[in-house]
């Protein structure tokens, strides 16, 4: 009895602290939805640039509500790191591919998608940072971009 008693707890205090899974997984499944990883990236990107505007709004107030400031600044750095998981995680790790250099035009791509992958970790950690909209037009740049590269092949 004690020892289907220890099961039992050891089995709820696992459930009860197990973290959902953020990523895809690695160990190669083969089910891959790239155009759904970028509509998220985009409905990021448009979170971020929500969160900016109400912190904006909120700090410009005289008596400023402290508590919600906070949550959209927690937010707004949320969803950056979103960006910076599927960016890393999803494409980085899975669905790019280490090519030859030697493959001038395969190479080419590569490093194109690449500096597109960068220029979204980099950005979405200014918009960490920042308030500064610049960085939402930069991110939806670089996703436009991105997209146009990655799918032209596919």
């Amino acid at each position: 009895m004690k020892y289907l008693t220890l099961i039992i707890a050891t089995s709820i205090a696992f459930l009860l602290n197990t973290e959902k899974a953020q990523a895809h997984c690695e160990i190669p499944c083969g089910i891959y939805e790239d155009s759904v990883r970028v509509a998220l990236i985009k409905e990021h990107i448009t979170t971020i640039e929500k969160s900016m505007n109400m912190i904006k709004e909120e700090s410009a107030k005289a008596s400023p509500n402290w508590n919600q400031l906070v949550r959209w600044v927690n937010n707004k750095e949320e969803h950056a790191k979103k960006i910076q998981d599927i960016v890393s995680q999803y494409f980085l790790h899975q669905r790019i591919k280490l090519t030859d250099p030697e493959d001038k035009v395969v190479y080419a791509k590569y490093q194109k998608h690449l500096g597109l992958l960068h220029q979204m970790l980099v950005y979405s950690m200014k918009a960490k940072q920042t308030t500064d909209q610049m960085y939402i037009d930069k991110l939806r740049k670089a996703i436009h971009n991105f997209e146009d590269a990655y799918f032209h092949k596919h």
